[in-house]
């Protein structure tokens, strides 16, 4: 396994519609990439050189799209064989996946949200204690974007703790997803953050969204970052300290100039985050 990323680094998602921008990236522009395994896995020829290419020359983590932590299904231990192979082979130093269910007899091809129950903290827990053992690694699960709840015996970040504890893995702290849940079902950004378990925060997430109305925010990774998540971002390295922070880009992207601007933002914070926490003589 690699060794742990350091913690004042920013990088970007490995997206097949920025290979060209990410060949000829200078080895300085980013500090790491994140890729999803289930569309890189058993990929070969031309995408699959300039994969392992990128992957060699860049640290590498992995944020997972299928296990369905939240699921019933059975998890596929096949695929936790080629996956552990795949982080194993690629030397990678963190791995995440969605608290969310994304399958049901079959792929879903989307996060769904799953009960904040005490029925659910247990299945999700025993299935990511699973996946720990499976991998041989601890992993990081990411509090998700969701627009409809199935059922809300205790508050979302209730839930998230529960798991935590009863799993006893990591978090991947999603900012945006912070702000898109804050806006659509009515609670406080900033007191859901201070809520959030320091100890157990592995990495970052920011991203832009879509505005389809003043109360509804989707969770699209298609726009820049807005200023309200930069500014949840500042607050999570002020009360949480300064962790890996990606920059998440999934389509409609920009020149990589523009990609390049908001790297340097997360950069800035960090900076600013580490002089402060000197200042108070934490560092």
């Amino acid at each position: 396994m690699a060794a742990p990323l350091a913690p004042a680094s920013a990088g970007l998602g490995l997206r097949r519609g920025l290979l060209p921008a990410l060949q000829a990236a200078s080895r300085n522009d980013f500090d790491f990439l994140e890729c999803a395994p289930e569309n890189w896995i058993g990929v070969g020829g031309r995408l699959g050189a300039a994969f392992e290419a990128l992957a060699a020359r860049h640290p590498l983590t992995c944020h997972g799209l299928s296990l369905s932590l939240g699921g019933i299904e059975p998890l596929d231990e096949t695929f936790l064989r080629r996956l552990r192979e795949f982080l194993d082979r690629h030397r990678v130093a963190l791995y995440s996946e969605h608290l969310s269910c994304c399958a049901d007899d079959g792929q879903l091809y989307d996060l769904m949200p799953v009960p904040f129950t005490e029925a659910s903290v247990k299945n999700a827990a025993a299935r990511i204690r699973r996946v720990q053992d499976a991998l041989g690694r601890r992993i990081a699960v990411e509090n998700v974007s969701y627009y409809a709840a199935p059922y809300q015996a205790m508050a979302e970040a209730d839930f998230i703790l529960a798991v935590l504890e009863e799993a006893d893995c990591d978090l991947l702290l999603d900012v945006n997803n912070i702000q898109v849940n804050a806006v659509n079902h009515g609670y406080d950004a900033a007191e859901f953050l201070a809520r959030m378990p320091t100890a157990r925060i592995a990495s970052y997430h920011v991203a832009g969204h879509y505005d389809e109305a003043e109360d509804l925010k989707v969770d699209t990774h298609g726009a820049a970052v807005i200023p309200e998540v930069w500014e949840l971002l500042r607050q999570a390295y002020r009360l949480h300290g300064l962790r890996p922070t990606l920059l998440e880009r999934d389509f409609n992207f920009p020149p990589f100039a523009e990609l390049l601007v908001e790297l340097q933002r997360i950069r800035d914070l960090q900076r600013d985050g580490a002089g402060q926490a000197r200042a108070a003589g934490h560092a």
